[in-house]
């Protein structure tokens, strides 16, 4: 009796796990998926396979990344991860069971630790999905029933485990060391001195530190993962370029008036959202604004920064600039590896400034992808037909928004090339909201005064927008205008400048 209360308590824990992991990620911390997927791009290749599995851990990599790319279909990837964790469950229980034959309510609730932990572990946006994956394998390893002592048989699995999992095969020892008993803790010696050997003879090239805490585990080289949790701004920031990603410019709105992260990054996200709605020019200072990056941020060789950056150049028809971005952005992922997203972009750049060779070129690694496959060989037909691409709703609309010659780009003159970009066109509306934004933003008042003008005979508006209304109010009365948001930036930016 007691037995059956066990087992069908067990499956009740187990489902309950499952459940609310599956609601965290798809519901909660769907951005989180995303953020993982875009990170990677995986190949359904045996030289992608044999690249992976050359090094040590390199079946957990590769069976991370397989996973991890099914995050483009979120629901999918919470299924996925949600039973990755109920299979940890299932193997801690399985493992206390076998330690201690005895079935309890309070074993049964303590399987669900290292679900926890790792859940927590997981927290830390670099830790890749081959570590849990590692420790599952690891664990399953260990519900193999072998000899009490320590055998030749643990001496093949141990440095072969290594290879194929990482430095995480000493949880596998571990177990083997409480299945035979503490006191037969030193018998674990040899297994340490095998897998040390094996070390120096066959990865000389690696730091014994990393060789010895994982290769793949942690996207950034030489460091490792911190019990760090959730951080809540970070995540905001992963939301809000999720957001971007999938368009999703209402949201943005809504979340902006919730919470707000002070940093460059968001607000280049908020005001890509309010162009989208043509609510820029009148809604911009409602939100905060980090000053002359708000809008664009300069070039930053990190994973992230210059990502809504890389999107608002594209939609404004800075097809050369986008791409440069995503290349950069690329190029800054720090173990390696390729981005679908980045490398999908890059090829539409290419497509749309006509370099179709080299756009083929990023068209058949995506061909080689299971998410981005059919976008790739709708793309390869595309550009047989150089009509179709004229005609297609977003090239062709950047194909006449583009610039018409070519200029030294510069940073520190952005508004003049915005301005340029709405001579070129001046049906370029969100080119006109960031021209008169990006004066606003460096405080010239002279020249926002000069090209006012530009929005009322460019700009579509039956009356003038409520944010330069604010803005000429401002002007007329020095700042004294109480309650007005952009009185407000100006003496944020004015009490910086003085504690700076």
């Amino acid at each position: 009796m007691m037995k059956a209360l066990a087992k069908y308590g067990n499956m009740a824990l187990s489902v309950l796990v499952g459940i609310g992991m599956f609601l965290f990620w798809y519901v909660a911390y769907p951005h989180a998926l995303s953020y993982q997927e875009q990170y990677q791009l995986f190949l359904w290749t045996w030289d992608y396979f044999v690249e992976r599995i050359s090094l040590p851990g390199g079946l957990a990599d590769w069976l991370g990344e397989f996973t991890v790319q099914f995050y483009y279909i979120e629901w999918l990837g919470a299924l996925l991860l949600a039973l990755l964790y109920v299979i940890l469950q299932q193997l801690t229980l399985r493992l206390m069971y076998s330690l201690t034959s005895h079935h309890s309510p309070l074993t049964s609730t303590l399987s669900i630790v290292p679900v926890v932990m790792l859940w927590w572990l997981m927290g830390d946006i670099n830790v890749l999905l081959s570590l849990p994956v590692a420790i599952v394998i690891a664990l399953a390893l260990a519900c193999i029933r072998l000899s009490k002592p320590l055998s030749w048989l643990d001496a093949m699995i141990v440095p072969i485990a290594y290879w194929l999992i990482g430095p995480v095969v000493w949880l596998y020892v571990l177990v083997r060391v409480i299945q035979i008993g503490w006191k037969h803790l030193w018998s674990a010696g040899w297994l340490v001195a095998v897998q040390l050997m094996a070390y120096a003879w066959l990865l000389p090239q690696w730091p014994l530190q990393q060789a010895m805490r994982g290769l793949n585990y942690y996207r950034i080289p030489l460091h490792y993962p911190q019990l760090s949790g959730y951080d809540k701004d970070m995540y905001e920031l992963i939301r809000m370029d999720y957001l971007v990603r999938n368009e999703r410019w209402d949201d943005i709105v809504k979340r902006a008036g919730e919470y707000q992260v002070r940093t460059p990054f968001w607000s280049n996200c908020v005001n890509l959202a309010l162009s989208q709605k043509r609510l820029l020019a009148d809604r911009m200072f409602d939100f905060y604004q980090s000053g002359e990056d708000a809008l664009i941020m300069p070039r930053t060789r990190d994973l992230t920064s210059m990502l809504p950056s890389a999107e608002a150049f594209w939609r404004l028809g800075m097809v050369n600039s986008a791409q440069r971005y995503m290349f950069d952005t690329q190029e800054s992922i720090l173990n390696g590896r390729k981005s679908g997203r980045c490398t999908k972009r890059i090829a539409e750049c290419m497509i749309v400034n006509g370099h179709y060779q080299t756009a083929q070129k990023q068209l058949d690694l995506l061909k080689k992808s299971l998410s981005y496959r059919s976008w790739a060989e709708e793309m390869e037909v595309m550009m047989k037909d150089e009509n179709q691409i004229n005609t297609h709703p977003v090239y062709g609309q950047l194909r006449k928004l583009r610039y018409k010659e070519n200029f030294l780009y510069s940073y520190e003159e952005i508004e003049k090339m915005f301005g340029l970009l709405l001579m070129n066109n001046t049906e370029n509306k969100m080119a006109l909201d960031y021209f008169l934004g990006q004066l606003l933003l460096k405080g010239d008042i002279k020249g926002f005064q000069q090209y006012l003008g530009l929005a009322q005979q460019y700009g579509g508006y039956r009356e003038m927008p409520l944010g330069y209304q604010d803005v000429m109010r401002c002007i007329q009365m020095q700042g004294n205008v109480p309650g007005s948001p952009f009185a407000n930036y100006v003496k944020l930016k004015m009490a910086e400048r003085r504690v700076k």
